[in-house]
């Protein structure tokens, strides 16, 4: 199965650029994305956006949820 490179976007402030290109198998699929104490959620509406001339799919961030003990 393929992996389609993505950008994430959104959330906090201090949520790391290194951590923003992801990989999914899937553009339908939520990305939920362990981070720190928690979870950043980002979904695909519909964007693109080329960075160093490679189209990358736009996650946009939708939410956090904490881990769960």
């Amino acid at each position: 199965m393929s992996q389609i490179k993505v950008l994430l976007v959104g959330g906090p402030s201090y949520f790391p650029d290194e951590e923003r290109i992801q990989f999914t198998a899937s553009l339908t699929e939520k990305i939920k994305h362990r981070f720190e104490a928690g979870y950043e959620h980002f979904v695909h509406e519909g964007d693109f956006t080329t960075l160093d001339n490679e189209k990358l799919a736009v996650f946009q961030w939708t939410a956090r949820t904490a881990i769960a003990e």
